[in-house]
């Protein structure tokens, strides 16, 4: 059993600081929900939901992983090894999603570059600027590129390990108590979710007042191109 109330109070307060340094010191953990949003033009609201929803996969993918192995008396060392396994996979994901949205916000942001016409009329001419595809490129970003970003974020987000909650999960499991391992992981859950979605906010706000210009048919690919720097951080420089 754990040491009484107070022992508890401990681990629970160990699991929020935890919880929150780590998803604190990850950019992974909201620099893809605040570009994404930014490029594709969601609502607060929206850009919450979508990060709360990615925050609970996260978090349930370690849990279930973590019960698990509490369950059939896995050492920590077998299930920081699978974790490990799954964080190279969630890099590499994270790595390859960005590249592609960059190529094809690239793409997009090419075949809509804008050109000017010169109308000669009879009392007068005048020039307009317009763009090719807007249109087209519109519908189909409607209709299929919006609602599949999201479910690939929490696709790349359930591969995404928490590694700091299989040994906060371990301790009070090896000691008999099954309520303080429920209360150590709704603690962390809170505090990795809540920073999440507070950094997220945040981050959305300040960039929300930066203008964008002529680069604003870009945004789509600089949010790719954004996503896979942070991926190759997180795979590479371990951040």
């Amino acid at each position: 059993m754990s040491d009484g109330p107070q022992g508890l109070t401990v681990l629970i307060l160990t699991a929020v600081f935890i919880g929150f340094f780590h998803t604190l010191v990850g950019p992974d953990h909201y620099i893809p929900f605040t570009v994404m949003a930014r490029a594709r033009k969601w609502t607060m609201v929206k850009t919450a939901w979508v990060t709360v929803l990615c925050g609970i996969g996260h978090i349930l993918s370690s849990v279930i992983l973590g019960l698990v192995g509490i369950a059939l008396g896995i050492a920590v060392t077998k299930l920081e090894a699978v974790e490990s396994f799954r964080a190279n996979l969630a890099g590499w994901a994270l790595i390859l999603f960005g590249l592609l949205y960059f190529i094809w916000g690239l793409r997009r942001a090419l075949r809509n570059r804008p050109h000017t016409h010169r109308h000669f009329h009879k009392d007068d001419d005048h020039t307009h600027t317009h763009v090719h595809h807007e249109e087209h490129v519109h519908v189909h970003v409607k209709e299929g590129q919006t609602k599949l970003t999201p479910w690939v974020l929490f696709t790349i987000f359930i591969f995404g390990p928490c590694e700091p909650l299989i040994p906060v999960l371990m301790y009070p499991a090896a000691r008999g108590s099954l309520m303080d391992v429920i209360w150590v992981t709704i603690a962390f859950g809170i505090a990795t979710i809540m920073t999440m979605l507070g950094m997220v906010l945040i981050t959305s706000l300040g960039v929300s007042f930066i203008p964008s210009g002529r680069l604003e048919r870009y945004s789509h690919a600089l949010a790719g191109a954004t996503i896979c720097i942070c991926g190759i951080a997180v795979q590479f420089l371990g951040v």
